[in-house]
């Protein structure tokens, strides 16, 4: 490689990189930034952050807000987003199998999305009597394996607030936030007929690279959970050291 296709090769990556900044500063700011406000966010000047805008507005990944009072993410980032999703799916499908061959049980795996848990993938068991849910369907946070696995992923103020906003009535917030901590210590979340009577559950949570919560679990009729509540906790905690290098963290 010649000493300019070095340099342009150089200058390449650092646009790239200086993009992706922009793209960064921008995922938590629902009502848009200015030019000025993301050029302080990610340290760049003021014309190097409008051509830079310039060429990602050309690709849909950014857009002007409908009160043009900044730029926000675009519709091609959210396009990209759900065919992210789809891939952790796939991805993650073989060991959904695996684990439910294992247990005998309903698999789900769901992704935290607005305040709830939402199934986006389920391999059903083999048992007679097992439970199902309908992918696309959303649970609560604090009374689901799945839920309580992806809360123990948090910071305590951000547990407060969720529980808080899902609860419709006053509960012991001391009390849940030491169970969330034993979640942490242990890995592993459990569901004792909270949610639904009669219904128990396994459930451990990751984020993928994208900072995303997902959450795998194992429910199960109560009676036959208790039994071999143990088995199944020992099932899912194997998955563990798998998924991280399966989703390119």
């Amino acid at each position: 490689m010649s000493d300019a296709e070095t340099v342009d090769s150089r200058n390449g990556i650092q646009v790239i990189a200086r993009a992706a900044s922009v793209l960064r500063a921008l995922k938590d700011a629902q009502e848009g930034m200015s030019l000025g406000q993301i050029a302080e966010r990610v340290s760049l000047p003021r014309s190097t952050v409008q051509r830079i805008v310039g060429a990602l507005q050309v690709e849909r990944l950014v857009i002007t807000s409908a009160s043009g009072s900044g730029i926000k993410l675009g519709p091609e980032i959210h396009a990209l987003a759900e065919a992210a999703r789809y891939n952790v799916a796939e991805a993650l499908r073989p060991m959904l199998q695996q684990l439910s061959d294992e247990t005998g049980e309903t698999v789900d795996l769901a992704v935290l999305r607005r305040g709830s848990m939402v199934f986006i993938d389920q391999i059903p068991g083999t048992q007679r009597l097992r439970t199902v849910s309908s992918v696309g369907e959303a649970f609560p946070l604090t009374t689901t394996a799945n839920g309580k696995a992806c809360l123990a992923l948090m910071t305590n103020d951000q547990v407060e607030r969720l529980a808080r906003a899902e609860w419709e009535e006053k509960k012991d917030m001391p009390a849940f936030l030491q169970e969330i901590d034993r979640i942490r210590a242990t890995g592993v979340a459990l569901d004792q007929d909270e949610h639904t009577t009669g219904i128990s559950a396994v459930g451990i949570g990751f984020p993928d690279w994208k900072g995303d919560l997902y959450a795998i679990s194992v429910p199960a009729p109560s009676s036959r959970f208790a039994e071999n509540r143990e088995r199944y906790i020992a099932a899912i905690s194997k998955l563990r050291p798998a998924i991280e290098p399966l989703l390119g963290k």
